[in-house]
C-alpha cells in the first residue's frame, strides 16, 4: 500500500469515527432532550399537582374554622341558655308567692286596735319581712310606678283619668304592684295614667 492510500483510509476511518461520534451525540442530545422533556412534564403535572393539593388542604382548613366556629358558637349558645335556665329557674314559683305578698300587704293596711290583733299584725309584718328578703335574694324588685312615665314594658294601664297633680301619660296610682326578676318583668304593676 501506498503511502497515500493508507493516509486516504486512515482519513475515512476517522471521518467515520467523527461521524459516529456525531451521531451517538446527536443521540445523546436527542435522548437528554426527551429527558428534558419528560422532567418538564413531571415537573408541571408535579406542580398542578402540588396546586391541586395546596387548594385542598386551603379548603379543608377553611372547613375546620367554620366547624370550630359553629362549635363555638353552639357551645356559647348552650352555656347561655343554662345560665338563663339557672337564673330563672325559681320564676315559676315566684310567680305563685306574688300574691301572697299582695295579701300580706293587705293585711298589713288593716288597722289593729287591741293588743292581740297588734301582735298578731307584727308577726304578719316579719312574715312579710322574711318573704321580701327571699325574694330580694333572688333579685325580686318592685317595680317603680308611681310619678313615673308610662312604659307599657312594665306598666299595665286599667284605666286613664284628668289629673292637676301629674302630666298626660304620667302614672297616677298603683292598684296592683309589678315585679321583675334579674330585669325581666314577670307581672307587670296595673296602674291609672293621667290623660
Amino acid at each position: 500500500m501506498t503511502a497515500d492510500h493508507q493516509n486516504g483510509h486512515e482519513q475515512e476511518e476517522v471521518l467515520e469515527e467523527k461521524s459516529v461520534d456525531s451521531a451517538q451525540t446527536e443521540d445523546n442530545e436527542s435522548t437528554e432532550s426527551n429527558e428534558d422533556e419528560v422532567l418538564n412534564a413531571e415537573i408541571v403535572e408535579e406542580s398542578s399537582e402540588g396546586t391541586d393539593l395546596q387548594k385542598e388542604i386551603e379548603a379543608l382548613k377553611a372547613s375546620e374554622l367554620r366547624i370550630r366556629a359553629d362549635f363555638d358558637n353552639f357551645r356559647r349558645r348552650t352555656n347561655e341558655e343554662n345560665a338563663k335556665r339557672v337564673k330563672f329557674a325559681s320564676q315559676s314559683v315566684i310567680e305563685k308567692l306574688i300574691p301572697l305578698i299582695d295579701n300580706f300587704e293587705r293585711a298589713l293596711q288593716v288597722q289593729a286596735t287591741s293588743e292581740d290583733a297588734k301582735q298578731i299584725q307584727s308577726g304578719v309584718d316579719m312574715i312579710h319581712r322574711q318573704l321580701l328578703d327571699v325574694l330580694n335574694a333572688e333579685q325580686v324588685e318592685v317595680i317603680e310606678a308611681v310619678g313615673q312615665p308610662f312604659d307599657p314594658n312594665f306598666h299595665q294601664a286599667v284605666m286613664q283619668e284628668p289629673s292637676d297633680e301629674f302630666e298626660s301619660g304620667i302614672v297616677t296610682m298603683e292598684l296592683q304592684k309589678g315585679y321583675t326578676m334579674h330585669g325581666r318583668v314577670i307581672r307587670p304593676s296595673m296602674v291609672k295614667v293621667a290623660e
